[in-house]
């Protein structure tokens, strides 16, 4: 499992634009108007953002174990890794600009985010930590396509701890992305939203995507 771990953490990596565009300004915006240090605001707040998706990994990977538990392990396993890289597939070709039809995924989590989002209007304006953090909390459950296309390689986990270690891999990826975006906002834009970026990241988590095709078509008898 932990030599795995690289997979969700470059992608989190390479979904710097994706993060940018659906974060970027919310965390912009985190420490305008505070007095607390930058620094301390923004790392409190994807600390949050972070547990939150570690969260939602434990949860992807205890439904998942518990799929392979009622029925034939195995092929259960590689229809679910297949499921995973085929999402990653998918954001790949989304980050290229090829397809937007990822989007189709984040309509459920759009309706869970209505019943959560008005709990994140306690905590603003962030004046400090004790804000921050319950901010990202609440707002690491944003629906992201990006989120959910490693969410299913959770899914695929086989436990809720390695469920919840890939989503947490995968959130320390996103973690640089988003800090540059706090404190550099303007020229980070330019360069994470720039085509080439944009095309390189997504050319390489579809190759991602292909590698984990290979793996569970061809070494599937080894999972």
């Amino acid at each position: 499992m932990i030599t795995t771990l690289w997979i969700p953490f470059t992608v989190g990596i390479l979904g710097g634009a994706h993060c940018f565009g659906m974060c970027g300004g919310i965390v912009g915006a985190i420490s305008m108007g505070s007095k607390a240090p930058r620094f301390s605001l923004h790392l409190a707040y994807n600390f949050g953002r972070i547990t939150s998706y570690a969260l939602a990994g434990a949860v992807a990977g205890a439904v998942g174990a518990g799929g392979m538990a009622v029925a034939a392990q195995q092929p259960v396993r590689i229809a679910l890794l297949v499921f995973a890289n085929l999402m990653l597939l998918a954001m790949g070709l989304y980050l290229m600009g090829a397809t937007r039809a990822l989007i189709w995924i984040e309509k459920p989590g759009r309706r869970l985010w209505q019943h959560i989002q008005p709990w994140s209007q306690h905590f603003l304006p962030v004046r400090g930590v004790r804000q921050a953090f319950p901010l990202g909390l609440i707002l690491g459950w944003l629906p992201c396509g990006l989120v959910y296309s490693v969410l299913a390689t959770a899914l695929s986990a086989g436990s809720p701890q390695a469920g919840a270690l890939t989503m947490l891999a995968f959130g320390l990826g996103t973690l640089p992305n988003l800090l540059l975006a706090g404190f550099l906002l303007s020229g980070f834009r330019a360069y994470v939203q720039a085509r080439f970026t944009r095309l390189l990241a997504g050319l390489l988590i579809f190759a991602y995507g292909l590698y984990g095709l290979y793996r569970a078509f061809v070494f599937g008898s080894m999972l």
